[in-house]
């Protein structure tokens, strides 16, 4: 295989690329080789070496534990509870949170084979019995996974006696955070509810 193929190839398996805008984008790589190509090559080393997780969070980040357990300025009673880092990320584009999060690193589902036990919810259960929490946001995506991951969320964090809140309804229903403009992702923070 050749090296452009090869590269072609790789770039493909990224979301939202195909074959066809894989080849665009390795001829706009070759052809701005020095001020594009090169910097990516390096910025992309760089990544696989030095990002690693949060282990308290579960964010990515430089260090451990990440920049957002670290801001002493958060509000250390709220604790977000998010499905993925891309979630994460999307409510710190709104601007509309300044408490802490979880990342779960995924839903429930039975088709898919995943767990509790896959899942960082236990890590949480110890998380608000350690800490001070006063209410835990459910932020998780409004698709049929996302519903069952609260609900189970919600029970097992039941006897903690936190408080326990969900995103407004007006998310759209089978949306996924990361793709929500900031606006609504700000409106829906704010307009939260009790969950259950």
């Amino acid at each position: 295989m050749s090296p452009l193929d090869h590269l072609m190839k790789h770039l493909a398996k990224l979301p939202g690329l195909g074959p066809r805008s894989a080849r665009r984008m390795v001829l706009h790589l070759l052809k701005r080789r020095e001020a594009v190509m090169l910097p990516l090559i390096e910025a992309m080393t760089r990544a696989a070496q030095d990002v690693k997780g949060c282990g308290v969070c579960g964010n990515l980040g430089g260090s451990d534990p990440c920049e957002i357990c670290r801001d002493t300025g958060r509000d250390r009673g709220l604790i977000c509870v998010v499905e993925d880092v891309a979630d994460l990320w999307a409510l710190e584009r709104s601007h509309a949170y300044r408490g802490l999060y979880h990342v779960l690193g995924g839903t429930l589902s039975a088709l898919e084979g995943v767990r509790p036990a896959d899942l960082h919810i236990e890590k949480l259960v110890e998380r608000v019995k350690s800490l001070d929490v006063r209410e835990i946001i459910l932020a998780l995506n409004a698709t049929v996974e996302g519903q069952a991951t609260a609900h189970y969320v919600a029970e097992r964090l039941a006897p903690t006696e936190v408080s326990i809140s969900r995103l407004a309804h007006g998310l759209p229903v089978g949306g996924e955070l990361d793709y929500l403009d900031d606006g609504t992702l700000a409106a829906a923070m704010q307009a939260r509810r009790k969950a259950g």
